[in-house]
């Protein structure tokens, strides 16, 4: 395809050249009888360079009169120089406006989180947010390519659908032609009679949770990928999933080095992400959660006691990967306070044969995953036990009637990972446009 103008990434096939280039100024200064503008076009930056004596009085002129933001097409000489952003710089020769922009809110100055959120819609073209999107896109790239490159077929799930899949108190409700219908809370129901169909599967999209938090870890929108997997048992997924995290850790790391720089990224402790991961069960993590020491830090912070039986909270969480350099796998769950699908644990029926993947940094569960129940009776059982409609979930209970077999998938959330690989505090900031309990603007 030809086009009349190059882009900033393309500027090493150009140097000496006289090249044209479409962007907007994304800022500006002046030095006496020099001017210096930056471009930026969604592929880099370029500082510009207009000498008094090399341009016109005009061209000169337009330099201080054109606002930030506004969207410009130039032309100039491209010189490769070290200590230009990028690594080149262009000799200015013209300076057309395609238009001129206003009063740019966003200016070189501190502004509040609300304020840069309520704007989002421009905020996103400041060089921290991109770059962190630079980074959510090379993760969900590496996301597909693990598993495409291991024969894993895509199928995508429903996004309306007729049940619940982690629990009825977090449903988005909808009307459906004037039956009630949900945002999904996961696409791995579906997964699973694709699995019986193609053996290795996955799914990418969004998923909804109505929680009422307003912690830096959630999110009522959030993206997931999933895997699920016919024949796969317990063992074999914990290596998938350590396997996963760190092909999409050392993708990020090779290939967002620049990105990592502007966040300011210790990229050092990302290089140690290696597997094999250390493994805790349940009753190991809550023996370090009991601990006089791990009692009162959590006292003093304010964070509720961890009683053994119940679910994490984020300072436990925090407590326990601390003392690791890698995330934490906690397998063998109290069954109870686990989803109605889980497999129980061979030996121990109380415990679920699942797995919650805890990661460095304070950051959280980021990959939360079991092996399913195979047995049809069991799996109706719990269905029931968990007060859940029967005739919803009869073509989930079918593919138990039709050659079941063991299969087991995980869940990771796009957001915290990409959040921690980042080294960023919120994960509202991972995602372009955040819905939060308190936000759904812009």
């Amino acid at each position: 395809m030809s086009r009349s103008f190059v882009y900033i990434e393309e500027l090493s096939r150009h140097v000496g050249e006289s090249v044209t280039l479409k962007g907007w100024l994304f800022q500006k200064r002046s030095s006496g009888k020099i001017k210096f503008l930056v471009l930026r076009d969604g592929t880099g930056y370029l500082q510009c360079v207009a000498f008094v004596k090399n341009v016109s009085a005009e061209l000169f002129e337009a330099c201080d009169r054109v606002a930030l933001e506004s969207s410009i097409k130039i032309r100039g000489t491209v010189k490769a120089d070290e200590r230009a952003p990028g690594g080149y710089e262009l000799s200015l020769e013209q300076l057309e406006v395609i238009h001129e922009a206003g009063d740019y809110p966003i200016q070189p100055k501190e502004h509040g989180i609300d304020f840069l959120f309520d704007n989002r819609h421009l905020y996103m073209r400041s060089r921290t947010p991109q770059a962190v999107l630079r980074v959510r896109n090379e993760v969900v790239k590496a996301c597909r390519d693990f598993f495409y490159d291991r024969g894993y077929v895509l199928v995508d799930s429903p996004i309306l659908t007729p049940a619940a899949c982690e629990g009825t108190s977090t449903l988005f409700q909808t009307d459906y032609f004037g039956k009630p219908a949900y945002l999904t809370q996961s696409g791995q129901l579906y997964l699973e009679p694709a699995c019986m169909a193609f053996g290795k599967v996955f799914c990418l999209g969004p998923t909804f949770r109505a929680e009422k938090s307003k912690t830096r870890r959630h999110l009522t929108e959030f993206w997931m990928i999933e895997p699920e997997v016919a024949f796969m048992e317990l063992p074999e997924l914990l290596e998938l999933a350590e396997t996963f995290i760190a092909y999409i850790v050392g993708r990020a790391v090779e290939r967002c080095a620049e990105q990592l720089k502007i966040l300011e990224r210790d990229t050092g402790k990302l290089e140690d992400i290696q597997a094999p991961f250390p493994r805790l069960t349940y009753d190991q993590a809550a023996d370090i959660l009991m601990e006089p020491d791990s009692q009162a830090r959590m006292k003093d912070s304010g964070a509720p006691q961890f009683r053994r039986g119940n679910d994490f909270g984020g300072m436990d969480e925090t407590l326990l990967t601390e003392r690791f350099d890698r995330p934490v796998m906690v397998t063998h769950w109290p069954a109870g306070i686990k989803a109605f699908y889980m497999q129980p644990d061979g030996d121990d029926p109380s415990k679920a044969a699942c797995v919650d993947v805890l990661a460095p940094e304070g950051y959280g569960e980021i990959i939360g995953g079991s092996q399913r129940i195979h047995d049809h009776d069991l799996l109706l059982s719990r269905i029931r036990e968990h007060d859940l409609p029967v005739e919803a979930f009869q073509w989930y209970l079918d593919i138990r009637k039709y050659g079941t077999v063991p299969h087991s998938g995980f869940g990771m959330g796009i957001e915290r990972c990409v959040a921690w690989i980042c080294g960023i505090p919120h994960v509202r900031e991972s995602i372009p446009y955040p819905r939060q309990i308190h936000r759904i603007y812009p």
